[in-house]
C-alpha cells in the first residue's frame, strides 16, 4: 500500500513539474509576441485620439507620468506628447472614471493646444453589456460626442448628461456610466488646460505600469 502511494505521489509530482515547465516555456515563447500586439494596439489608439497629421513623432515613446488628486484617482497616468517638426501640437492623456456602474473605466483623451478634445477612447471597462458598454466605440459612437468640445468657465454646467442639465446623452437604463465618463473627460481637460506647460517640461519617461 505505502509503495503504491509513494509511486502515485511521485507520478503526480513529475506531472506537476512538467505542467509548470510547459506553462513557463509557453509564457517565455509568447512574451515578445504579446508585447508587440500591445504596442500595436497602443499605437492604433493613440493615432485615433491624436490624428497622424498632428504629429511626426512616435507617440508611444514620447510620454511622461502625472499623478494628481484632482484627476479623481491615486493612479499614475501616462501623458503622450504629440509634436510636429519639433513643436508640441497635442497631448493624449490617460484618465480614470472611478465611479462607473461596475467599477473604474479607463480612458484616453487627445487634447490640442487650444484645449479642444480631438479624440476620446475607452481603454478598458466592466460595464453591463447592452447598457453601459455603449461607451465603447465598437458598440456605439457615443464616445465621439466629445470631439471638438472645450471646457471653459462659461460651459462648465454643460459638461453633464442631459438628465443633469448638460449636453451629453445618457443611455436608456444606464445613466451612471455616461455620467462617470463625462466627469472624467471634463476633469482631464481642465487638468491639461491648467498644467500643459508643466507637463511638457517634465522629463520623458514611459516605463513601468500604472501604480496605485
Amino acid at each position: 500500500m505505502l509503495t503504491a502511494i509513494r509511486k502515485n505521489g511521485l507520478i503526480l509530482a513529475i506531472f506537476a513539474c512538467a505542467s509548470t515547465g510547459v506553462v513557463a516555456l509557453t509564457q517565455y515563447l509568447t512574451a515578445s509576441q504579446i508585447q508587440a500586439q500591445e504596442k500595436a494596439q497602443l499605437l492604433s489608439i493613440l493615432n485615433q485620439v491624436v490624428p497622424p497629421h498632428l504629429h511626426d513623432n512616435e507617440l508611444s515613446q514620447t510620454c511622461t507620468l502625472v499623478s494628481n488628486s484632482s484627476l479623481g484617482t491615486t493612479k499614475t497616468l501616462h501623458v503622450y506628447q504629440a509634436s510636429l517638426e519639433g513643436k508640441p501640437t497635442a497631448l493624449a492623456m490617460e484618465a480614470i472614471a472611478p465611479d462607473g456602474y461596475n467599477g473604474a473605466i479607463k480612458l484616453i483623451i487627445g487634447i490640442d493646444n487650444e484645449g479642444t478634445v480631438i479624440g476620446t477612447r475607452v481603454l478598458s471597462h466592466q460595464e453591463t453589456p447592452g447598457l453601459g458598454d455603449k461607451i465603447d466605440l465598437r458598440i456605439s459612437n457615443w464616445i465621439l460626442s466629445f470631439t471638438g468640445r472645450q471646457v471653459t468657465e462659461e460651459n462648465q454646467q454643460q459638461w453633464q448628461v442631459r438628465k443633469d442639465g448638460g449636453q451629453f446623452d445618457q443611455f436608456t437604463g444606464a445613466t451612471i456610466t455616461p455620467r462617470a465618463v463625462v466627469k472624467a473627460v471634463k476633469r482631464t481637460v481642465n487638468y491639461v488646460n491648467l498644467h500643459r506647460n508643466e507637463i511638457l517640461q517634465q522629463p520623458l519617461y514611459c516605463g513601468g505600469e500604472n501604480n496605485e
